[in-house]
């Protein structure tokens, strides 16, 4: 069983508003965002598009509403920026997360990264690193998840579709190449379903790096279509490809006792990108809380 004093419901505005496709949900205010995640019985947020960058200026919206961010998604370029650059933007940022609460940042890197790109299909056109490429990368992440940890962070790297960890073999590699004392995984169940895998067993597998969670449904109605003709990941989420907990395909009841059997201690996060215009987010948020209610007693 997952231990309710240890574990942590949060939500991202990505329902509401869409950072890489912003005209999904732009009529959607970031104080309608937040007050409806704290309606729908939510404590965190993770940071959108539309959220104030002054930092006091968030923090008191969110203690407004009894909530707090609980991570937010940090682009490396460590393949092709130099790392004095890369450090100086992340210990900025986790300058402004400690104000507004957190103690996770979960960055991804985003050399070639086919993502946002609606012209490119994620598979043909996902990011493939050298090894020299790989070993500047992970030997960054090393870097930068030693200062997260001295700073009371915890860095954990997001795989995620188009780029050069998107693949369990790929995200394997990269916790090999990592120090587990530094560097941790943010596990999305969508993103490992939507690449053909078995969420359940990556779980399984990953579960002692796991030091964040993304709780993400898919349709594999859509995700067959998808990968068959494939769709840019963009396109996929415009179709509709991922929902909340409960709404698609993916085994949660299994996820929850891997993690509850681990004694997983931090953050589950609803993340489905829908189309606020066909799958309200408000709605999809209830939605979503009550099953996790149902199936964890959180």
């Amino acid at each position: 069983m997952l231990n309710k004093d240890k574990v942590k419901l949060g939500i991202a505005p990505i329902a509401w508003t869409n950072d890489d496709i912003p005209e999904l949900g732009a009529e959607n205010t970031f104080e309608q965002c937040i007050s409806e995640m704290a309606l729908a019985g939510y404590t965190g947020s993770e940071v959108g598009t539309k959220y104030p960058s002054d930092a006091a200026v968030l923090k008191k919206a969110l203690d407004l509403r009894g909530m707090v961010i609980c991570n937010q998604w940090f682009s490396t370029e460590l393949i092709t920026r130099p790392f004095a650059d890369m450090e100086k933007d992340f210990r900025e940022k986790l300058v402004f997360l400690r104000i507004v609460g957190s103690d996770i940042i979960g960055p991804n890197e985003q050399t070639r990264s086919c993502q946002g790109n609606e012209s490119i299909g994620v598979q043909a056109g996902k990011a493939v690193f050298s090894d020299a490429e790989w070993k500047l990368m992970t030997d960054g992440y090393n870097k930068l998840g030693r200062i997260a940890k001295d700073e009371g962070f915890k860095l954990c790297m997001h795989h995620h579709m188009g780029t050069g960890v998107q693949t369990p073999e790929e995200t394997e590699r990269f916790l090999n190449d990592t120090n587990p004392d530094t560097v941790y995984l943010t596990y999305d169940s969508g993103h490992f379903s939507y690449n053909g895998s078995d969420p359940v067993e990556q779980l399984k597998k990953f579960v002692s790096r796991v030091g964040h969670v993304h709780l993400k449904d898919l349709r594999s109605d859509i995700q067959a279509v998808g990968m068959r003709e494939d769709w840019p990941f963009m396109k996929a989420v415009r179709e509709g490809v991922f929902t909340v907990p409960g709404d698609g395909g993916v085994d949660f009841p299994s996820l929850f006792k891997i993690l509850g059997d681990a004694d997983y201690e931090g953050w589950m996060v609803v993340e489905a990108e829908q189309d606020p215009a066909k799958a309200n987010p408000f709605e999809y948020a209830l939605k979503a809380r009550d099953y996790i209610r149902k199936h964890t007693g959180l």
